[in-house]
């Protein structure tokens, strides 16, 4: 008599506890970029951004082998989450004053990783043996940016990502394994609560601001946005990414696809999430009037972003949607010069492409539907 297969792995309200702290840096580098709207900002945010991903994701490989299960994991997991919370708070002066805080917050973050993924057993040990190194290596190329003047803070900045691709294809992701349904369910509960929070950063961007039909249609034509950053992303497509990666048998083939299509391609759909959320904050209260070149660029771009992000990942995953997302994109960069004439007009056009190309994304599966309805009702008889 066959076994029955293992129960499957699901997401903790503990791991959700830790992606809701996580999503706060998101917040944070929202409301740091939207404050000063610069390449310079932008290139900053750009390495926080993947410094503080590639730790994050490094926690959802860690729970996947490793269940908060136990009171010590669990303290260690809270320690890490203290450490996130820290290093967002520190985010608008860590390329400045709070450099070291972000640092020791940062290196704090990885050397919590290296002690819990030791609990997995003797096989995380041989793991760990080159990745947990050059991750601690990164740590520390990021605390001395913060303790050294520029030039050379930018060097060590730029040094920690490029340290942490290669820890991602010279240690051993053979023996890794990954539970697919978890590691799944917990790189979408982190996307689909950055697109939640960065409803609510748009929100504090009301405060103060008189509510007239300008601001109203602002918040609706925000809302749709990120509606339709959640159906890209969720309707259907997560559910067969899934799918492909429970297909892929050979341990480390499942590794590699996983750090490249939920690690760095998940890397752009944040970042979009982030630029597009400062590019509809710079609309309030301007509805009616045209938005300056860079804002009008961040809601374009941003939304631009986060659709190649998509793209690269169902690209990588060999599923379909990839021509409709460049084609959006494309689309939603043509907008950026209607945004100098009119705000909302902007982001009105952005929302009529994201809807438009979701229809004809799906207009194939909904004849499809409709055919086999006609067919049925015609062998009915009713």
């Amino acid at each position: 008599m066959a076994e029955p297969p293992p129960p499957a792995i699901r997401v903790s309200t503990l791991e959700l506890f830790f992606d809701l702290v996580f999503v706060f840096t998101i917040i944070q580098l929202a409301e740091t970029l939207a404050d000063d709207l610069s390449a310079a900002m932008l290139g900053n945010v750009l390495l926080i951004l993947f410094v503080i991903w590639w730790m994050y994701s490094a926690y959802a490989w860690l729970t996947n082998a490793v269940a908060p299960s136990s009171t010590t994991r669990r303290t260690l997991l809270l320690t890490g989450m203290a450490g996130f919370l820290v290093m967002a708070l520190a985010i608008p002066g860590a390329f400045g004053e709070y450099g070291w805080l972000f640092g020791v917050s940062y290196l704090m973050v990885t050397l919590v990783h290296a002690v819990l993924f030791r609990t997995a057993g003797p096989g995380a040990r041989d793991l760990m043996r080159v990745f947990a190194p050059l991750n601690i290596l990164a740590a520390l190329l990021v605390l001395a940016g913060g303790l050294v003047p520029d030039p050379w803070r930018y060097l060590f900045w730029v040094a920690a990502p490029l340290v942490q691709i290669v820890a991602g294809y010279l240690h051993r992701i053979n023996l890794h394994t990954i539970s697919a349904g978890h590691f799944a369910e917990r790189h979408g509960l982190v996307v689909i609560v950055a697109i939640g929070e960065s409803i609510l950063a748009i929100g504090t961007g009301f405060h103060g601001v008189p509510l007239g039909l300008g601001e109203i249609l602002t918040a609706v034509l925000a809302l749709c946005v990120a509606y339709y950053f959640w159906w890209y992303y969720f309707a259907g497509d997560d559910r067969r990414a899934e799918q492909v990666l429970a297909g892929v048998t050979e341990p480390g083939r499942r590794a590699r696809l996983a750090l490249e299509a939920w690690g760095f391609a998940h890397y752009p759909i944040l970042l979009g999430v982030v630029i597009a959320a400062v590019g509809i904050k710079k609309t309030v209260g301007h509805a009616y009037e045209p938005l300056h070149w860079d804002a009008a660029l961040a809601l374009g771009g941003g939304v631009a972003v986060y659709l190649l992000g998509h793209a690269a990942f169902l690209r990588r995953l060999g599923l379909r949607g990839v021509r409709h997302r460049l084609a959006a994109t494309a689309l939603v960069l043509a907008t950026v010069p209607l945004g100098h004439v009119v705000a909302i007009a902007q982001l009105a056009v952005v929302v009529v492409i994201l809807v438009v190309v979701a229809i004809g994304e799906n207009l194939p599966e909904i004849r499809r539907t409709h055919s086999t309805d006609f067919t049925d009702f015609g062998r009915n008889g009713t």
